[in-house]
């Protein structure tokens, strides 16, 4: 997971200085070695940190913070803040013409991601602004360009353009502005041509294609994985394309995260989007406060409740509330909330967006990839529909035909029916509580 040893390391750092009712001037210095060596170490670009340092340094040792009655914990809230801002402040939404089509432009070296990232933004663009969106095959020098971004559109049903790889990518671009425009398309998403190494002629053609298309957005697409790279593409694709977002890729497999922190810094220019996992709706909006947060541990439920908005039927969530209120709550019923916590996502990363998920021992450990949701629900749809309603009918003998036709243990199905039981427990008593708080999570689909 992204910053995973930078959040370690600063997680570390923070808890010395938190329970600190007094921090002197050496306790800030020796908090700043450390997170400068925390920063460096996840491949932040060493100018970035040397001024990251300097700021929080400066406010930290201020008089607001030195004669604070928490001042550990003003000192953390300097720090979050200084990572925000890092990272760009505010989210930054992606450009939208008001007249159109919109036109996004797709840059980046070969190997970024661009074309998957092209399929995934069209998808994220059609599901959050009800756009009709077109990709443009315009990449007619990599093999099988052109057969990935056809492949990638039919996985999300999105149309593609392509002319073939004999044809020039200008006249491609101009042809698909004119299909789009006949065929009442509002977005269409270039998929340009990348380079191992930036060149020349890669370059003039991007200048060109920017020329005929007028891009409303130009989003550069970075390797997160690629450290300080990152940070010198970056640069050079702004100084001659002026780019105008940033897309990180592959955030879920880089455990320093150092380029998401140095290249909003070096450009001027915003992270948009990352993507947070190989699958098609994996692609996130950047929010910097939110990151900064999930470093310091201090969790992400914002970004937990808009994943279960995004999944959870509002209608079908009043009849469970309503079941939960009457007992009629079944292991039916739980068996679709099963499936509705598999599509927030990996269990392991949901924990983690958890706040104080960092105090959990071994949570890092943990190897929660679905499967154990999946052996639950084998262990459900071997019951009868009848037993499903009536749990308490389930006897010796039942439990080793479910565990057989499951194919789990009948230690896995006793702790099943046990956890079950304890659940309905606990939402009785949660339900006859009078005046108790609300529950957060209760609308969002999940079973706790």
């Amino acid at each position: 997971m992204a910053f995973e040893g930078l959040g370690e390391r600063l997680q570390a750092t923070m808890d010395r200085i938190k329970s600190k009712g007094k921090v002197s001037e050496s306790d800030i210095k020796v908090m700043m070695r450390e997170v400068r060596l925390a920063l460096l170490e996840a491949d932040v670009n060493f100018k970035v940190v040397k001024q990251f340092i300097n700021q929080v340094k400066e406010r930290a040792l201020g008089s607001d913070v030195m004669q604070s009655l928490t001042p550990g914990q003003q000192v953390i809230k300097i720090v979050r803040e200084e990572l925000t801002d890092l990272m760009g402040g505010d989210n930054q939404k992606i450009n939208l013409s008001q007249k159109p089509p919109t036109v996004i432009m797709m840059v980046g070296l070969q190997g970024a991601g661009k074309t998957t990232t092209a399929g995934k933004l069209a998808l994220h663009l059609r599901k959050n602004f009800n756009k009709k969106p077109l990709l443009v095959a315009g990449d007619i020098y990599r093999p099988a360009a052109i057969d990935q971004l056809e492949t990638v559109g039919r996985q999300i049903d999105v149309p593609v353009f392509a002319l073939g790889d004999k044809v020039k990518p200008q006249q491609i671009v101009t042809e698909a502005l004119d299909h789009a425009r006949a065929e009442h398309l509002d977005t269409v998403i270039i998929d340009t041509a990348g380079r191992l190494h930036i060149d020349e002629g890669l370059m003039n053609e991007l200048k060109d294609i920017k020329e005929i298309a007028t891009p409303d957005e130009i989003m550069l697409v970075v390797d997160s994985m690629t450290g300080q790279d990152a940070v010198n593409v970056a640069e050079s694709f702004n100084d001659l394309l002026d780019i105008t977002g940033v897309t990180l890729t592959k955030l879920d497999g880089d455990t320093r995260g150092g380029a998401a922190l140095s290249i909003r810094s070096v450009t001027g220019k915003p992270i948009k989007f990352a993507g947070m996992s190989e699958k098609m709706d994996g692609l996130e909006t950047f929010h910097p406060d939110r990151m900064a947060q999930r470093i310091l541990g201090m969790g992400d439920v914002l970004s937990i409740i808009e994943k279960a908005q995004a999944t959870v039927d509002e209608d079908e969530q009043k009849v469970l509330q309503q079941k939960i209120k009457d007992q009629s709550f079944t292991l039916d019923d739980f068996l679709e909330q099963m499936d509705q916590v598999k599509n927030l996502g990996p269990l392991d990363e949901l924990l983690k967006m958890m706040p104080g998920a960092n105090k959990i021992k071994g949570l890092d450990k943990m190897q929660m990839s679905g499967n154990e949701i999946d052996h639950v629900q084998a262990i459900i749809r071997s019951m009868t529909m009848d037993e499903r309603e009536n749990p308490s009918k389930i006897n010796a003998s039942r439990k080793k035909r479910i565990a057989r036709g499951s194919g789990r243990t009948l230690q896995e199905v006793n702790r099943l029916l046990k956890q079950f039981n304890e659940m309905k427990k606990m939402m009785k008593q949660m339900t006859s509580q009078k005046g108790r708080k609300k529950n957060p999570f209760g609308n969002m689909g999940l079973p706790f």
